[in-house]
């Protein structure tokens, strides 16, 4: 998979993807993360990227010109599945849009600052506007790369057990359940007798009944 970024703070993604799974990710194959400083395609000398709304107001607005640039010159040469816009106002992300997105070859994504973009770039050239919550970041870049650790830990061969991601919270509308390691007393807090049992059925029944219980207690919304 290849994912573009546009930003015109590119420093503030250069941490997330250079450790852990991301970093591992890449590293294999599996994954390329672009991040393209914006400004490159500025409207002069002096990198202007931004300019007042029309009809007044706090705030600067990222102009038509420099995205529509950057996204036709990258459009070229590779094949975006996706155009994504990161705004508060856009879809929330859930584990759902996270697997179908994975499953995409080619992502580009942009990312808001200000007070966000000029609409015409919205209409004419995204094709999919995510949220990763209801508040508001001072820019696009820390939701971008949430979105990239979303999509990147779920490509084949990216974790060292590909079957991990399958339990994790969400992808069956349950939150996970509870988890231990050792030892198996600490305190006198015990691990459950049924994860000691090695009956990997009693534990499959024990682990579900777990999650639902938790769901329940904690997002019985995702039960409807």
């Amino acid at each position: 998979m290849r994912i573009d970024i546009l930003t015109v703070l590119p420093e503030l993604l250069q941490s997330p993807f250079d450790h852990s799974i991301m970093k591992r990710a890449r590293e294999k194959g599996h994954l390329e993360v672009h991040v393209h400083q914006l400004r490159k395609w500025a409207v002069n000398e002096y990198g202007m990227v931004d300019d007042y709304q029309y009809g007044g107001g706090a705030g600067m607005v990222m102009m038509c010109e420099p995205l529509v640039r950057a996204i036709e010159e990258l459009s070229a040469t590779v094949q975006y599945d996706e155009i994504i816009y990161l705004t508060p106002d856009g879809h929330k992300l859930d584990q759902r849009t996270a697997n179908a997105l994975s499953l995409k070859g080619n992502l580009l994504m942009i990312c808001g600052h200000y007070k966000g973009i000029d609409e015409r770039v919205r209409e004419h050239f995204v094709t999919k506007e995510i949220s990763i919550g209801d508040y508001v970041l001072s820019g696009g870049e820390l939701a971008a790369a949430v979105l990239v650790d979303a999509i990147g830990r779920l490509l084949p061969g990216v974790l060292n057990d590909e079957t991990s991601a399958l339990f994790d919270s969400f992808q069956d509308d349950l939150l996970a359940p509870p988890v231990y390691t050792r030892p198996e007393d600490f305190r006198g807090w015990k691990v459950p007798d049924v994860l000691m049992s090695g009956d990997h059925r009693k534990i499959d029944d024990w682990r579900y009944e777990q999650a639902v219980k938790r769901t329940e207690g904690r997002r019985p919304d995702l039960l409807k």
